[in-house]
């Protein structure tokens, strides 16, 4: 698969994750606990009918138990503390936290082997950023309540998903298969911290239901093996970058299911985001030209 192509599948994933706010609000009042068991395991099935079909679950043995851990970690650590967040926070300003990842994998990425930190990179990112700002940012953070504990979920959101998404680059032999081996040991994982730390609240309706699972089948599923192939093989920092679409694209999804209303607000992200992502593009370009 060629660098440009696997990028695109890592974006992919970006679009899937547009969802992740509607659809999470939508499960409510299941605890984060129990939600991460369920969509994991959703995920975590959908990653062995891919298996069973490819006949990729031989590969799957000579994979590292530490790789497992690593994986098992990455998934369970950022969507606990994800799910966790939104039901702490105002989802809005939770979010605009949460979106600092893709600003920490540009620059995190640089430490990587073959891969050179540029300041249009940097500008890039922080022109994406403020594009996100825009869209998520509805006031001032409250201060009182639960919301602070709930801003700082949402930055450990964050700093797990950035080192998760920079560290997968340097292990490219793994298979993309094992990423449902993550999404099962997240799902059993989660089990027994829902039942010791949370009371069982299932779905109020079947819409309810059907988010949950949406949300293992795109969100918390396919999305991941689509995003360990763009890390892996893809150009990481224009990726990181164009993640800032996912604040965008939510935000349209949002409206046209009548959540919210358009405003010249996001034709000003929308400009942001898109003029960040080409000046990050440029960057890697010309990066390129020069070692070339």
């Amino acid at each position: 698969m060629s660098r440009t192509r696997a990028t695109a599948t890592g974006f992919a994933a970006v679009l899937l994750w547009s969802l992740l706010a509607l659809l999470t609000v939508r499960t409510a009042p299941v605890p984060p606990f129990l939600l991460n068991t369920l969509s994991f395991a959703i995920g975590g099935a959908l990653g062995l009918g891919w298996l069973a079909a490819t006949g990729g679950f031989a590969a799957l043995g000579r994979v590292p138990l530490r790789v497992y851990a690593f994986g098992t970690a990455g998934l369970f650590g950022y969507h606990a503390l994800y799910f966790s967040a939104l039901r702490l926070a105002p989802a809005a300003e939770a979010g605009l936290v949460a979106y600092l990842w893709p600003l920490l994998i540009v620059a995190l990425s640089g430490l990587l082997p073959g891969e050179r930190l540029r300041p249009l990179h940097l500008a890039g990112a922080g022109m994406a950023f403020a594009g996100a700002a825009l869209i998520v940012a509805q006031g001032v953070p409250g201060v009182e309540g639960p919301a602070p504990a709930g801003y700082a979920l949402a930055f450990l959101c964050a700093l797990v998903w950035s080192g998760y998404s920079v560290i997968s680059r340097r292990l490219g032999d793994v298979p993309t298969g094992s990423v449902a081996v993550f999404c099962l040991a997240t799902a059993v994982l989660s089990l027994p911290v829902h039942l010791a730390a949370e009371n069982t609240l299932w779905p109020a309706s079947t819409a309810g239901w059907v988010a949950v699972a949406l949300l293992g089948l795109g969100p918390v599923g396919l999305a991941f093996y689509l995003w360990d192939v763009g890390v892996k093989r893809g150009d990481i920092q224009l990726l990181g970058t164009a993640s800032y679409a996912a604040p965008l694209v939510s935000t349209l999804i949002l409206v046209a299911a009548g959540e919210a209303a358009a405003t010249p607000r996001l034709l000003a992200a929308a400009l942001l985001i898109a003029g960040g992502a080409l000046v990050a593009a440029r960057g890697g370009r010309v990066g390129r030209l020069r070692n070339g």
